[in-house]
């Protein structure tokens, strides 16, 4: 069993920062491929990005390309979302994800894709 706990989430201007963190629990993080899902009200989950299980191949949703980034800090066993430029449609609840694939040459585009899943944390973006 794989716990995910997220972190860094909050209210922030248009055009603003945040980095997101998300800590797997115990010795199996570099075992997964983790991907960032994104829930705005009455709207299903959304693929946001993922990094392959080594860290060496990610992948963005169209929407956020350019702007967000996912690297992993394996000295701290954590997955980062650095999420630049933001804009008021980015607004939503984020989830960090873990999945047994690897995604090293494919993105996990789809929730069923994943395993284990975080608690969310909320971004808003004020225009």
């Amino acid at each position: 069993q794989v716990q995910l706990v997220e972190s860094g989430g909050g209210l922030v201007q248009a055009g603003g920062s945040l980095r997101l963190s998300c800590a797997p629990s115990g010795r199996t993080y570099s075992s997964y491929a983790m991907g960032w899902f994104r829930q705005a009200p009455g709207k299903e989950r959304e693929f946001v990005g993922c990094i392959s299980r080594g860290g060496g191949s990610t992948y963005y949703a169209d929407s956020v390309k350019g702007r967000f980034t996912i690297s992993r800090d394996s000295a701290k066993n954590t997955v980062i979302l650095q999420m630049n430029s933001l804009k008021p449609e980015d607004t939503a609840a984020y989830y960090c994800a873990a999945s047994r694939a690897t995604f090293q040459y494919r993105p996990g585009t789809g929730v069923r894709e994943y395993d284990y899943w975080g608690q969310g944390t909320q971004v808003t973006v004020s225009s």
